[in-house]
């Protein structure tokens, strides 16, 4: 199977193509996009030579739905992305599945499971049909890390998401640190708290922060065009969000 991987942000697409070689050694990503621009060239050119697409909805340089707005797309598409408002505008396309980051193997394998069940059922080139009620349903299913177990000398206890201000790494230990500014070592690396953290209530900002949206303060615009996070607790670093991250920031702090 060859597949399109239309994604901005590289730690994603680059989880994903793992996902899809662990999925099937078979399936091969010819290529790996992060705008609209570039993925229209692209498909006007190698549309022919695809089985799949993989396509974020918020990249670089705008939302995915453009695409299709300059290209034909005749292949089956499974849209990733953080923001479940876009499902009904997914579904119009020609769309087979809508996954909710952060995602996980069981996703994956549960969407590439419908796309060969729908081969089965109505061959390689038809159109996939969609029960949108029954997509929609399935988004509202997904559940989250609600809390976390911590030590505290010889004691444990449960701090449940609400609590938490923000997550980060610094060397090979990642720190939960609560709203009261207490700090607890937990067993958990960025990438595993990714994903199961709600993504309406935590963003990672960078390779080192994951901040929750009730804990910020304040966001200013910093230099390169990136954007500075200053949270409601003390903290002795900054949080800087990526320039390629901004536009996704945004969106997700303004609730979209």
């Amino acid at each position: 199977m060859n597949v399109l991987i239309v994604e901005d942000e590289v730690p994603a697409a680059e989880k994903l193509e793992r996902y899809l070689a662990k999925y099937d050694t078979d399936i091969k990503v010819l290529e790996k996009l992060t705008s609209v621009a570039v993925s229209v060239k692209w498909l006007n050119q190698h549309q022919d030579e695809l089985d799949l697409i993989f396509m974020d909805i918020q990249l670089i340089d705008g939302k995915s739905f453009e695409i299709f707005e300059q290209v034909s797309i005749q292949k089956p598409i499974i849209f990733i992305t953080a923001f479940d408002e876009y499902a009904i505008d997914a579904f119009k396309v020609n769309s087979i599945d809508y996954l909710l980051k952060p995602i996980t193997f069981d996703d994956l394998s549960q969407a590439l499971n419908k796309l060969e069940g729908l081969k089965k059922n109505f061959g390689s080139n038809a159109k996939p049909a969609i029960d949108l009620s029954q997509a929609l349903a399935q988004l509202q299913q997904k559940t989250y890390k609600t809390r976390f177990m911590v030590k505290l000398g010889e004691h444990i206890r449960s701090i449940v998401a609400d609590d938490i201000a923000l997550f980060y790494a610094e060397g090979r230990d990642v720190y939960l640190v609560t709203n009261e500014r207490r700090k607890f070592i937990i067993d958990y690396k960025l990438e595993e708290l990714d994903e199961i953290l709600d993504p309406s209530l935590f963003y990672r900002a960078n390779r080192s922060f994951i901040t929750n949206i009730n804990a910020i303060k304040d966001v200013v615009v910093y230099s390169n065009s990136r954007l500075k996070i200053s949270p409601s607790i003390d903290l002795d670093k900054e949080i800087i969000v990526a320039r390629e991250k901004v536009n996704a920031f945004k969106e997700w702090f303004n609730g979209l």
